[in-house]
């Protein structure tokens, strides 16, 4: 029910958040409420809450701000184990007369090593928004063939302490992270 980034609640009021239309489409469509003292993971529309972002950089920053969302305002969706992510692919690639998907870049690289006379191109797949139907539905909509990944209480803290530090007043421990961090970027968008 959402387009784009969603509000950063790092540093957001609650009111502030209630005004933003993708915050208040996501508390309509899981239909619990909202916040520590309000919300009800009972009364949760879904069993599963999957979380559909591009498999690059801005997809990913998507996803640490959804992340930390739900584990902000309604951890026990996260802590009873209904987050998922989907994991569209990034290329794409022809292998005889079947289109083969790959994950990642590490996937890429596996595949090659695996298949040393594999000459056909690797697309890659900007977005799933450039994907056609078929495409989308095989690789992240038909349950017999999607990956999803469920979301550890861990894994929704880690998201929330990254974007604590990124987005926080502590100037200095984001310096540090970005320096102890930036020669491990996977994704960069120039």
């Amino acid at each position: 029910p959402i387009r784009g980034k969603i509000l950063n609640v790092e540093r957001a009021s609650p009111e502030r958040m209630l005004k933003n239309t993708e915050i208040l489409a996501l508390i309509s469509a899981i239909g619990a409420g909202f916040g520590a003292d309000e919300f009800d993971v009972e009364k949760i529309r879904y069993d599963r809450v999957i979380l559909l972002c591009d498999a690059d950089v801005d997809g990913s920053h998507i996803r640490t701000l959804l992340l930390t969302f739900f584990f902000r305002h309604m951890k026990d969706l996260v802590e009873q184990n209904h987050v998922y992510i989907a994991q569209p692919p990034l290329f794409s690639t022809v292998v005889g007369k079947e289109k083969t998907y790959l994950k990642d870049d590490a996937a890429k690289s596996a595949f090659q090593a695996a298949n040393p006379g594999h000459k056909k191109e690797f697309a890659r797949l900007k977005g799933l928004g450039e994907m056609d139907w078929d495409e989308l539905k095989e690789t992240t909509m038909a349950s017999a063939s999607r990956t999803l990944l469920q979301v550890s209480v861990e894994q929704a803290a880690t998201a929330d302490t990254v974007v604590s530090m990124l987005m926080g007043d502590d100037v200095e421990a984001r310096k540090n992270f970005i320096q102890k961090n930036a020669k491990d970027v996977r994704f960069l968008d120039i």
